[in-house]
């Protein structure tokens, strides 16, 4: 059980995908590489036969070295959008992802130890969550300034309106 659940559907593809929220002295640790002029959340996709609570644990150790325990969940984002990899080139994509806030240990140093899906090697980046720089999700933006107990969901939708 080490497939990645990602399903084609029709000519789309379905993903499902966790995220971790490491934040310390009032940063946010994002991931970046050479291919991309955006960031994006520590995390990966998720396992066939993982829960999103052990996938997050497992990519936060890949992508960092160190294991980290879950605090809770804090955001549900569905988000429709076309690839820019190699293997999703301009297809389009939905993808339910899981954001959960990590107990991140006062000792925290990361060291980055992954790579993209296309063979590009990721970066770790500390970031205030007003850096000007082009990350995702967008709604970190706004909800890590303010965050609440609950859950929040959110949908994001890049696909082309008929109006």
């Amino acid at each position: 059980m080490n497939k990645d659940m990602t399903v084609p559907c029709e000519d789309g593809i379905i993903n499902l995908r966790v995220g971790a929220i490491i934040m310390m002295n009032g940063k946010i640790l994002m991931v970046g590489n050479d291919r991309a002029d955006y960031l994006y959340s520590v995390g990966g996709r998720i396992k066939f036969g993982e829960t999103s609570e052990e996938a997050v644990v497992r990519e936060v150790f890949e992508e960092t070295g160190v294991k980290m325990e879950v605090d809770r969940l804090g955001f549900i984002h569905e988000n429709y959008f076309y690839g820019d990899a190699a293997s999703n080139m301009g297809k389009l994509i939905y993808e339910v992802s899981y954001f959960f806030y990590m107990k991140v240990p006062k000792d925290f140093e990361p060291a980055c130890m992954s790579m993209t899906e296309d063979d590009h090697e990721e970066l770790l980046r500390w970031i205030d969550v007003n850096d000007p720089i082009k990350y995702y999700p967008e709604f970190f933006r706004t909800e890590l300034l303010h965050p609440i107990e609950g859950v929040k969901h959110f949908v994001t939708d890049e696909r082309p309106r008929e109006d």
